[in-house]
């Protein structure tokens, strides 16, 4: 059983997605251990409280300097012997300790086609409204893998999503979720929970 940790900052759509996914069977072999925001009022806190999980916050700004905050995650992050860490819209930048302990388990969702509108400075609504300015007609999302870079790890699943026109950035913010975010997640959780099955359908798919 893959032991999962989520680390949000907000609202937690995507931690619903997998919650849901875990409990409808689609993804299997996986189970999320805890919850962890740097925003006390995050609602997905709530959810995972709702649901049984166990919610933790770690916030910057109750320890001295961020050197001890970073220790503090981590050890926090350690105490639930993850398997997994998914970033699930976590606003804060995650400690080289921590990248360097769990190398290659650590995943995040981001709501573009990497690598156009990834980076510094590209979150939330910022990257819809970077993808409207620049006028493409095809946007999406990505999971990727966390490396010491912003965004640039690599690419694990990425859907694309159709630009409309009268879109605002909200209103695309939303498509891209329903679209991609909220499947790519549960989809890439479940192909680490059952690399072999994954394998053969990889296969399967380049033999055809």
């Amino acid at each position: 059983m893959l032991r999962v940790g989520v680390l949000v900052s907000g609202g937690g759509t995507n931690l619903q997605a997998v919650l849901d996914a875990i409990d409808a069977g689609t993804v299997e072999n996986a189970r999320v251990e805890v919850v962890i925001s740097n925003n006390a009022k995050a609602y997905a806190l709530e959810r995972a409280r709702k649901h049984g999980v166990a919610a933790e916050c770690v916030c910057p700004k109750d320890f001295e300097n961020r050197a001890q905050f970073e220790k503090e995650l981590l050890r926090r992050v350690d105490a639930y012997g993850l398997d997994l860490i998914v970033l699930a819209g976590f606003l804060v930048k995650i400690p080289a300790a921590m990248i360097e302990k769990y190398r290659n388990r650590i995943i995040n969702i981001h709501p573009s086609l990497i690598p156009s509108f990834c980076g510094v400075g590209y979150y939330g609504l910022k990257v819809h409204e970077a993808a409207l300015a620049r006028g493409v007609k095809i946007t999406g999302a990505t999971v990727h893998f966390v490396d010491e870079g912003m965004d640039s790890g690599p690419i694990l699943l990425q859907k694309a999503v159709e630009v409309k026109a009268g879109d605002t950035p909200e209103i695309l913010q939303r498509r891209v979720m329903e679209e991609a975010e909220w499947k790519l997640l549960p989809q890439a959780i479940h192909m680490i929970a059952n690399p072999q099955r994954a394998a053969c359908v990889q296969a399967f798919g380049a033999e055809r």
